[in-house]
């Protein structure tokens, strides 16, 4: 393991299996066969946990986080965040860390994302980043577990995660997709799910409110999380927990990129908590990060002072559904 920093006592610590170098240009028509000029390109460290990690620390968060890196591309992302002055414990692997390549179309406004699957990770590499995860975690509030499994690690993987973090007494908050999602049954603070990794989560269509809702109490219930929160973009966001359930509306934002959106919110919902804030006010905040990384190039992450002035312009939530 080779840190960054010295870790101290962070409040948060976060685990990104399966980091990126992101890489974003922009072209002014994205098409086939032909060579394509693009205008100067940004590479920031990326990938879930990461982006959670350097976003808590623009907040003003405690945060540390742990990742595998290899390949030269490793060496760049880990370089990009000791300089934005984010500390963290890298797991050296056999593989290459992957890339994840944005192109912006500027005559249409659209975004192409090109995502690679990332390395393979051998069953000795994976012990080493839960081993690092441990001592990282010993006197942290929430370990954050954010981002897709990389090639070779088994769908349970995050349930070892949540073991970790419940022997270590820790909160966890989750934020995956697909198999890593299945794979965890209980030991989850907090999961964080977009409609369509809900919708993965529990096989069904969930087209109306009512459905995203029972979906998510469903997953409560069942003792896999404790509270759920499904993002809903510019529909604003849902709460769920065992005795209530919570619409929050949206700040209305004017086009902008949603790259890093979904990890911002996480972010600020971790900090917010930290703060020692309720769980609902803290949702506010992270519906307030999300929007701000809408005023952001690329994947740069967003400014404080543009999270604390769309703050402000949350509001309350209100009951919905069958609230207990």
């Amino acid at each position: 393991m080779h840190a960054g920093f010295a870790p101290g006592l962070p409040r948060i610590v976060t685990l990104t299996m399966n980091p990126a170098l992101d890489i974003t240009t922009s072209v002014e028509v994205v098409q086939p066969t032909s060579k394509l000029r693009c205008s100067a390109t940004r590479y920031d460290p990326g990938g879930g946990g990461v982006n959670v990690a350097r976003i808590a620390h623009v907040l003003g968060g405690s945060a540390f986080a742990v990742l595998p890196s290899g390949g030269s591309h490793g060496g760049l992302l880990t370089r990009l965040l000791s300089d934005a002055g984010v500390p963290f414990g890298e797991i050296p692997i056999a593989g290459a860390t992957r890339e994840s390549f944005t192109v912006n179309e500027t005559s249409t406004g659209r975004q192409f994302r090109f995502v690679l699957p990332g390395p393979v990770l051998t069953a000795a590499e994976q012990d080493r980043c839960l081993q690092e995860l441990r001592m990282a975690a010993r006197s942290a509030d929430f370990v954050v577990a954010s981002g897709s499994l990389p090639p070779g690690v088994p769908a349970d993987f995050y349930q070892r995660v949540a073991d970790v973090a419940r022997d270590v007494g820790a909160r966890l908050i989750l934020d995956t997709s697909g198999g890593g999602l299945h794979g965890v049954s209980s030991g989850v603070y907090l999961l964080k799910a977009s409609v369509r990794e809900l919708r993965e989560c529990v096989g069904r269509e969930l087209v109306t409110e009512a459905e995203q809702i029972a979906a998510a109490r469903e997953l409560v219930d069942s003792g896999r999380a404790e509270v759920v929160v499904v993002s809903l973009g510019s529909a604003g966001a849902l709460l769920a927990t065992e005795h209530t359930c919570q619409r929050f509306a949206a700040v209305p934002m004017e086009g902008g990129s949603g790259v890093g959106a979904g990890d911002a919110m996480v972010a600020a919902i971790a900090v917010g908590l930290t703060r020692g804030w309720p769980l609902a006010k803290s949702v506010r905040l992270g519906i307030a990060a999300g929007a701000a990384m809408l005023l952001t190039p690329g994947t740069a992450v967003c400014e404080r002072s543009d999270v604390e002035r769309l703050f402000e312009l949350t509001g309350e939530p209100v009951e919905v559904g069958d609230s207990a």
